[in-house]
């Protein structure tokens, strides 16, 4: 029997949702494969038949390994960055900026230690030397454009008086290694792959937003030093 156009229609979003789903395998699989044969061991047929796919499915949605890897890194930090996205996006905005600082910290702190991530950040580096490429396609990805997305807000609330950020870039790079050195050092030094409990993780996130708005809070901003006391106190 002939497809009708309305039937026609109806399967093109059926397909693209196969196509979708099929992407996604390829690159949980990816992911897997990269953290546990490294750049160098992994291959695409094992990539195809850890997503239970071809390899000609595999080779349709990424010209080559590379592309792959790349395409598994950012997607990684993309699924992290996720969940704090809106977090980040309401600073500019808060009347609070400590609160929301803190807010933000807690998720970014759970989301970068999770056990699959800091996997594929010690494979990262112990490719660095051999492959700078994928170093650097990691970098951009994480760091560095979280970096230029939380300067931005921090500038802005720098203009509205409750922060004191002559180098936006600067604080941002701070209040991020302040969050973070302590457990990411911890877990890629020690080989610990076990998550950590959730209540160690929000004090590293309390003390790094207290130890920034120390440095950076303007005295009216709530949460900064000083904050509420009658002039000349």
């Amino acid at each position: 029997m002939p497809r009708t156009a309305a039937g026609t229609a109806a399967a093109r979003p059926l397909a693209g949702g196969r196509t979708a789903a099929k992407r996604r395998a390829i690159l949980a699989a990816a992911r897997e494969v990269f953290v546990e044969a490294g750049y160098l061991g992994a291959s695409m047929d094992a990539v195809a038949a850890r997503a239970a796919v071809s390899k000609v499915t595999v080779y349709k949605h990424f010209a080559d390994k590379h592309r792959l890897f790349v395409a598994a890194v950012t997607g990684a930090i993309e699924e992290a960055e996720e969940r704090t996205r809106a977090l980040v996006d309401r600073l500019a905005e808060s009347v609070d900026v400590a609160a929301d600082l803190r807010a933000f910290a807690r998720q970014h702190v759970a989301d970068v230690t999770q056990p699959h991530l800091i996997r594929m950040r010690r494979m990262i580096i112990a490719e660095a030397t051999r492959f700078p490429e994928l170093a650097r396609a990691w970098h951009r990805a994480g760091p560095e454009r979280a970096h230029a997305t939380l300067a931005a807000q921090i500038e802005r609330l720098t203009h509205r008086g409750l922060l004191r950020a002559t180098d936006p870039l600067l604080a941002a790079q701070q209040l991020n290694y302040l969050i973070l050195s302590v457990p990411v050092n911890e877990a890629m030094f020690t080989g610990r792959d076990a998550p950590y409990p959730r209540r160690q993780l929000q004090r590293y996130a309390d003390e790094a937003v207290r130890v920034f708005m120390a440095a950076y809070g303007s005295p009216g901003a709530r949460g900064a030093p000083g904050a509420g006391l009658p002039t000349g106190a």
